[in-house]
């Protein structure tokens, strides 16, 4: 009889045990900036985050509106008509899943791209080229937060192809 008793004691302590709510988290972001852009047009989002588990993964999320403008070049290294332009806008985003160390922290990063040229053709002898590109409104988000990253980031990729920028 006594063995049932502690049997029942120990069930109902593993019940009550197994109620407890996990230790709350708070994920925030510590650090975020936004690098670039780089010479093919990406745009780096760098992130810190705290507040997490150990060992946790997190899904994390870059978006930005970007604007790409193509050109076509000619052999001549030039942009020889304003027809052969065009300018191309949209929300762009990059995703990635992280997972914190024993400290409950990520460090990482995420690449945003232009938006593809989706119209532009080039006639023969000429050749489609990223001419410039710019991102407004970065951001980057995960874990229930989100970080504005402030700033207009812009590049002229092609600044020695006479029309291009």
């Amino acid at each position: 009889m006594r063995k049932i008793g502690i049997i029942a004691v120990l069930s109902m302590l593993v019940v009550a045990l197994a109620a407890v709510p996990a230790l709350a988290q708070n994920p925030h972001f510590i650090s975020s900036s936004a690098t670039g852009p780089a010479a093919n047009g990406d745009l780096t989002v760098n992130f810190k985050i705290a507040g997490l588990g150990d060992n946790e993964t997190i899904t994390v999320t870059a978006t930005a509106d970007a604007t790409a403008t193509y050109v076509c070049v000619n052999r001549g290294g030039a942009n020889p008509s304003a027809s052969n332009k065009t300018t191309v806008s949209g929300p762009v985003s990059a995703s990635g899943e992280f997972t914190s160390g024993k400290n409950g922290q990520v460090t990482g990063s995420l690449t945003l791209s232009p938006p593809p040229n989706t119209t532009l053709t080039c006639p023969p002898g000429q050749s489609l080229e990223l001419a410039s590109v710019s991102y407004t409104n970065v951001s980057v988000s995960g874990g229930g937060d989100t970080a504005d990253i402030p700033g207009t980031f812009t590049r002229c990729l092609l600044p020695n192809v006479r029309g291009a920028c």
